[in-house]
């Protein structure tokens, strides 16, 4: 909460303290048989109104006893009842009814008792009437403050009820959610890693026979059995996300990097595709999912080169600013600069991933000829490790 906001309901407290003693220091000062004790009364008694709605028992018992006083003294009439109906209301409102009903009845039967031993016969009717209006007001001011309670217990728990229904909504979401990461998972291990783990056991056995047999293992057949496996790893560690809390912890130590994009351009290269790395800046430590983003970035497009390019030698350059990651990806192959491609999963993807960090992808064919992959990542501030050297 602000400070004026804080400071709002005192402010107004305090001025409705100030008008109720302005009023009454008047009376005073119109009254004949009033003196310094009424006055020093009245103002004590309304002044004591600043604390009716933080205190209310405070001002309840000083403006009744000060009214009081003010009453049998001076005899001012129903206005020296005032300050004593503030705080008979503020009294009823944080739910002191007994007190505040003793209160009434002190006043009104103090002033009610001293009014009868000075007043004469003829004026005892003039008298009760008074005693009732103000009677009227007490338990009109009695009932203004209950239905006030009411009202604000009544919002209080519109509130409540919102907010629990705010809570049980949002659990209902993350339930869901859950379910619905579980069931992936388990379609993902059903399919994928059944499919993944014969392939990568066939590949292991066709090599291994190869070897037995004296014969050269072909290039491809290497490939596919480490890119199997490397299949595996990730899929495991997506898994091990999926099934995670919430969906797990965002540094997950298993996924990859780009401490793995030597064995990923060497990879590229053992299917007979060229490739080249070449890292300037100074070396860095990354925010995870900077270095997550990198390397898939890298991966997406030497399997398009590989796909749509087949035998261009793809180049890869990642620069290490101080601000930003660039990580791009050229080949020279056969791309139409008048025909720009179609976006498929791989390109969205990377688009996604480049947006979700407050990045900039461009994928593009270039003007000499070929297709470049360039995307710009934002970094946080990293810890400086030792300057990598270009290979």
């Amino acid at each position: 909460m602000s400070s004026v906001h804080r400071w709002r309901p005192l402010a107004m407290d305090g001025a409705l303290a100030a008008v109720v003693a302005a009023m009454l220091t008047a009376i005073v000062l119109f009254t004949p048989d009033a003196g310094a004790l009424d006055l020093v009364a009245a103002l004590v008694g309304s002044l004591s109104l600043v604390a009716w709605r933080r205190a209310p028992l405070v001002p309840l018992l000083v403006s009744t006893l000060c009214m009081l006083v003010f009453a049998t003294h001076a005899e001012p009439g129903p206005p020296s009842a005032f300050p004593v109906l503030l705080s008979v209301f503020g009294a009823v409102r944080a739910g002191h009814r007994l007190l505040a009903a003793l209160a009434s009845a002190v006043f009104l039967g103090g002033s009610l008792a001293v009014g009868l031993a000075t007043t004469t016969a003829d004026d005892i009717h003039r008298l009760f009437q008074s005693t009732t209006l103000l009677l009227g007001w007490f338990v009109a001011a009695g009932v203004a403050a209950t239905v006030t309670r009411h009202r604000q217990a009544y919002l209080e728990q519109v509130e409540q009820r919102a907010a629990e229904a705010e809570r049980t909504r949002e659990e209902a979401a993350r339930r869901r959610a859950g379910e619905e990461r579980l069931r992936i998972a388990r379609e993902l291990h059903d399919s994928l890693t059944h499919s993944i783990s014969i392939i990568k056991v066939q590949a292991g056995v066709a090599v291994h026979l190869a070897r037995k047999r004296g014969e050269d293992v072909p290039a491809a057949l290497v490939a596919i059995q480490e890119a199997s496996g490397d299949a595996i790893r990730e899929l495991r560690a997506t898994l091990e996300v999926l099934r995670a809390p919430e969906g797990g912890s965002e540094d997950e130590p298993s996924a990859s990097g780009l401490d793995r994009l030597g064995d990923l351009v060497e990879r590229a290269r053992s299917t007979g595709q060229p490739a080249t790395v070449t890292i300037s800046g100074v070396r860095h430590e990354l925010p995870a999912e900077v270095d997550r983003a990198a390397y898939r970035i890298v991966q997406e497009a030497l399997t398009n080169v590989s796909r749509h390019a087949g035998g261009a030698t793809a180049s890869v350059r990642i620069d290490y600013g101080g601000d930003e990651l660039v990580v791009q990806v050229d080949d020279d192959g056969g791309a139409d600069p008048d025909a720009p491609p179609v976006p498929g999963v791989g390109l969205l993807g990377m688009r996604e991933r480049v947006t979700a960090l407050g990045g900039r992808l461009r994928a593009e064919p270039r003007s000499e000829g070929g297709f470049t992959v360039r995307a710009e990542l934002p970094l946080e501030r990293p810890a400086r490790l030792p300057a990598g050297e270009p290979s």
